[in-house]
Formats: structure tokens, sequence, C-alpha cells
């Protein structure tokens, strides 16, 4: 099907709202048409370059709802100004791929899909913790491959996390709550960095030892580190929650990945660039006991040259939000934001965003990252 042959939902709708991608669920469909939008969807799942993304545009087009793997620059936001547009929404959280400072300058609020992806995120960054750890991908496929011939006192042996050390670099909403998820679920202790201390994950913690205290168990630990290089180095396992920008990308290269112990673990949840994969590639050769989990690449789809081959890597495709539950919630709040903005609705301040995800939505665009900038709030 040609990517400019798009399809339409409810065609008489006054305002022309493009998406990207076909979008999960149906309720994000039912906000724009309510609001009065004529929906075109591209079909196929080939990310689209700018010059197909303007062509779909064309010269009229009131808001946008696009994906993390377009690159939403001045020019493509300029294009979208020039075709009357007054809204766009990026349909993850993360909105690095957006030039918000273009975006302002232009007037456009630009959307994202926040508070929906924190459970799910961390979920999946526990999942790819324990897959690597327990070498649970190498085992699958050498049980599939008819290689099992008995229980043996050595085969497959892992790393035991349960009383050990877990590291998070950027303790945010997800961080926070895989850092839960470990000493909780496994009595580990916490180190971790954040240009912001978490208070209410360390109350927590520390609220978490008292009742191990008092049931005769050896409390856990909470403790903020002054540098990256303090988590690396004192982890069992690191997993990575920051956001990208200039200052953390390449955040983990090769001389960081050396501070770590040689058998520890590393996982990437966040994004793609905050880990040199050349770098990555080389260290976990030469340390066949440290293992990686990654959900994101740094040239994604593409991989570092070997890192496909190598044995102590556990790789995902960009899945950590993939439930039905958080993607059809990331197109009720991409579809709200759009709409909302397009209806002159305020921005949402009654904090969380679950009154988007179903039934009747609230009059307000739930989350617009630069809203102050445009006095929206």
């Amino acid at each position: 099907m040609n990517p400019l042959n798009p399809t339409i939902l409810n065609p008489e709708g006054s305002l022309r709202v493009v998406v990207t991608k076909e979008l999960p669920g149906d309720h994000w469909k039912q906000i724009l048409i309510q609001a009065g939008c004529r929906i075109e969807i591209a079909p196929g799942t080939k990310i689209l370059d700018q010059a197909t993304i303007i062509d779909l545009m064309g010269e009229r087009c009131d808001g946008v709802i696009g994906q993390l793997t377009e690159a939403w620059d001045a020019t493509l936001l300029g294009a979208l100004k020039a075709a009357g547009g007054r809204a766009y929404s990026n349909y993850a959280v993360g909105f690095n791929n957006v030039d918000v400072d273009a975006a302002t300058r232009l007037a456009i609020p630009v959307g994202n899909t926040p508070g929906v992806l924190t459970e799910t995120t961390a979920e999946l960054a526990v999942a790819l913790t324990f897959s690597a750890s327990r070498r649970v991908v190498e085992a699958d496929r050498y049980m599939r491959g008819g290689q099992f011939t008995g229980w043996l006192p050595t085969l497959f042996m892992g790393q035991l996390f349960h009383g050990k050390t877990v590291g998070v670099i950027g303790a945010g909403r997800i961080g926070a709550a895989y850092a839960r998820m470990m000493v909780e679920g496994h009595k580990m202790n916490m180190v971790y960095y954040d240009l912001y201390p978490n208070e209410a994950l360390e109350a927590t913690i520390a609220d978490y030892g008292d009742f191990l205290e008092k049931q005769g168990e050896p409390r856990v630990t909470c403790h903020r580190a002054a540098t990256v290089e303090e988590v690396l180095e004192a982890a069992d396992v690191v997993s990575l929650h920051t956001v990208l920008d200039p200052s953390t990308t390449h955040l983990i290269n090769g001389d960081r990945l050396k501070l770590m112990k040689p058998n520890a673990i590393l996982v990437n949840s966040s994004r793609g660039p905050i880990i040199d994969e050349q770098a990555l590639v080389a260290h976990c050769r030469q340390h066949p006991d440290f293992r990686v989990g990654l959900d994101v690449f740094e040239k994604e789809p593409e991989m570092a040259p070997g890192l496909a081959e190598l044995d102590n890597v556990v790789i995902v495709p960009h899945i950590a939000s993939a439930t039905v539950w958080t993607r059809e919630g990331m197109a009720s709040l991409a579809a709200a934001n759009v709409a909302g903005v397009l209806q002159g609705y305020p921005v949402w301040d009654q904090g969380g965003v679950l009154p988007f995800l179903e039934g009747a939505t609230p009059e307000a665009a739930p989350s617009i990252v630069n809203a102050e900038a445009l006095g929206l709030r």
C-alpha cells in the first residue's frame, strides 16, 4: 500500500489530524472523533522519512501524532506550522527526537505520554535483569537445540541477587519503580545516582529496612552516590533510567565499563545512545561473565557489529512499554493532547493521567512539555 494512501476515519471532521503509525486500541480514535477530527493514519511499519511525513501533512494539517523514531526538527515542525498545525504529540514519554525549542518558537505545543509506562518499563528492566543473570536465553537455545542430556552441577550457572547491591542511574519514576522491585522483592541494597535526591524512594527503602529488622533480618540500605563511577564500582547490577541528552550520550563508555565488577549485570531500557555500543561489545568479549540486557540500541534498529553474536547479551526489540494497557494508554494520552490543544482546553493540573485512559475524557490536554514556555499553565 502506498504510504500516501492513509486510512481515513471520520472523513467529515473539520480538524485534520495525521497519525504516522497505526496505534493500538480504539479509545484514542474516539477521543479525536469526538473532538471533530478527521483522522488520517499512515499504513505500514516502515519508519517514515521527513519527505513522506511532509507529504502526509499536505497543505493543511491541524495536528499530528508522531513517533519517537521520527526526527521532529525545525524543518518538520516548520512544515507542520506552514500547514496550519497547532499541535504535535509524541507517542512516547521521551521526546529527545523533538526540537522542543523550535516548536516553542513556532508556538506549537508538544505533547508526550507520561504516567502509563512506569511499572511496565520497570518490569521489563527486571525481566532483562534476570534473563541476563540466569542465562535464560542461552538455556532456552540449548534446550531447543536438543543439547540437554541431563542435569549437571555446573550447567548455566548465573548470579544470585538476594542480599547484593542494585545500582540505578536516573532515579525518576521508572528508575525508582525498578529499584523498589529489586529491593523489596529480593532484599537488595541500593545505590543510585541522580542529579536530584529521591527522598520518597529513600524513605520507602528505610521503612522496608525497619520492617526487615523487626523480623530479625538484616535491613536493606539506600545510598545516593556522588558520581556515576561510584554506582558502577559498587553495584552487582546496574540499570539505566536516565534521559538522553548531550550530557548522557555515551554515559557508559569503555572507561566506565572497566569500573564495573567482572560478573556484573548492565541493563538499558532507557535510550540506546546512553551506551557506547562498540565499547560494550569489546567489553563483553573480554569479560564473558559480564552480562547485559538491552531493550534499546545506539543506532536503532541497527546494532553494533558483533553484538548479536554475544551469548552474554540479551537483546529485545524496544518492547519496554509493550503491554496492552500501556500502549493503548499511550495512544489515548497522545490523542487527548492533540484534541485538547485543538479545542483550546487548558493543560491538566490535577495530577495523574488515569482519567484520560477510558470513558469520557477530561476537558484538558494531559501533558504538554513546553506548556510553561507557551504560557499554557
